[in-house]
């Protein structure tokens, strides 16, 4: 199972990444526990200078923006 930490304030594009990040592991028949940080203290420990990030098994993949569909399926 694939630890993945979405990162960001909540907004709109963080939500979006998180359903693409949970929609392209359901595809792949990947097990992820998800979690959402929005406490931007600590979005701010992962060193991540734009949201939303993505931080799989405690490695940044993904700062800044939505990632593509084709970007989140070669994290999985």
């Amino acid at each position: 199972m694939k630890e993945v930490k979405i990162l960001g304030t909540g907004c709109a594009n963080c939500k979006n990444t998180a359903k693409l990040v949970e929609e392209v592991a359901k595809a792949k028949g990947t097990e992820i526990n998800l979690e959402k940080i929005e406490d931007i203290q600590k979005i701010m420990s992962y060193k991540l200078m734009s949201t939303p990030g993505v931080v799989i098994d405690g490695e940044i993949v993904h700062a800044g923006g939505v990632p593509s569909k084709s970007k989140v399926e070669s994290w999985f």
